[in-house]
């Protein structure tokens, strides 16, 4: 039998065969290996059902139904016509309809990232009776959590599309760049959920911390404008954000068709203007990496503790 460090409540449950070699447990390929197969995979059916938990305790009730998963996205977007109105009043110029449709497009994904993390802070908090009473891989919680905000999201995303087809917006070739841009997005917004969603087992301000910096984050965020306004260096700044590639790429491609292996130039009033460069999304990507990357890790390697923090 292989030796492992004791976590109790945790090896008496495992097999076995459920446990790798103990140097190869102790690498992060290892770790990474066995959540990934031995964990997530093999409870995949237990996702599934706390994922299915999950939405139907948020439409349980209800009364407007399925119209809270596209409330949002609107109410970002009305707040986001008023900003453009008042900007263009004040820059002598008129509304463009495709900004108010770039800003729809970018409501949608920050929506779900802020709909995501609200629900997985309290992913573990909330679920203590069975974080204490039974083992099972606790990484699933946070992850169901983000899922079921993708469900919500899926409908926001329909609704989005119709109204596109609405405005007479020209799909082209380059909208199949949404595609993995929102995979970027799903996978930065699940490592974020297991940060946060850890971190709060263990520091219970961390919710509130949270919640400030999801208030205020959206300016701070590519939403309501687009970088360039900002001027050259302003520009590089605002992109530093990892969601900024991934809304700003959103836009471009859905709205102008621009293939994001080109870069974009534009002309402001202190000079030209990087407002895309390709090596923006190998940037948001590397951090979706090391965002789900490191959740796991840090999730995993804390929980054998868990019990003694709920």
């Amino acid at each position: 039998m292989q030796s492992w460090p004791y976590h109790p409540g945790v090896d008496e449950i495992r097999d076995d065969d459920w446990l790798l070699p103990l140097q190869e447990r102790r690498s992060l390929f290892g770790d990474l290996r066995f959540i990934l197969r031995r964990e997530l995979w093999t409870h995949r059916g237990l996702l599934y059902e706390l994922t299915r938990r999950d939405i139907r305790v948020r439409y349980k009730q209800a009364v407007m139904g399925l119209v809270w998963a596209v409330l949002m996205p609107v109410l970002i977007v009305a707040a986001g016509a008023l900003v453009r109105v008042a900007m263009a009043f004040v820059g002598g110029r008129p509304l463009v309809p495709e900004e108010v449709v770039g800003i729809a497009i970018k409501a949608v994904p920050w929506a779900f990232f802020v709909g995501a993390l609200g629900f997985s802070i309290n992913s573990l908090t909330g679920n203590s009776n069975l974080v204490t009473k039974i083992y099972f891989p606790r990484e699933v919680l946070p992850l169901a959590s983000t899922l079921a905000q993708m469900f919500d999201s899926s409908i926001g995303l329909g609704a989005l599309l119709l109204v596109c087809l609405v405005v007479g917006v020209d799909f082209g070739l380059a909208a199949w760049w949404a595609i993995p841009l929102l995979a970027i997005l799903v996978a930065f917004t699940a490592g974020f959920a297991l940060l946060v969603g850890c971190a709060n087992l263990f520091f219970r301000d961390v919710k509130y911390i949270v919640q400030v910096l999801l208030s205020f984050g959206i300016f701070f965020t590519p939403v309501f404008f687009e970088p360039q306004m900002f001027g050259p260096t302003g520009a590089r700044v605002m992109m530093l954000n990892p969601l900024a590639p991934i809304l700003e790429g959103l836009r471009l491609s859905i709205v102008y068709d621009h293939n994001l292996l080109s870069p974009v130039i534009e002309m402001a009033r202190k000079g030209a203007v990087l407002a895309w460069s390709p090596w923006y999304l190998a940037y948001s990507a590397g951090w979706s990496i090391v965002m789900l990357t490191g959740g796991l890790l840090i999730f995993h390697r804390t929980e054998p503790k868990f019990a003694e923090y709920v």
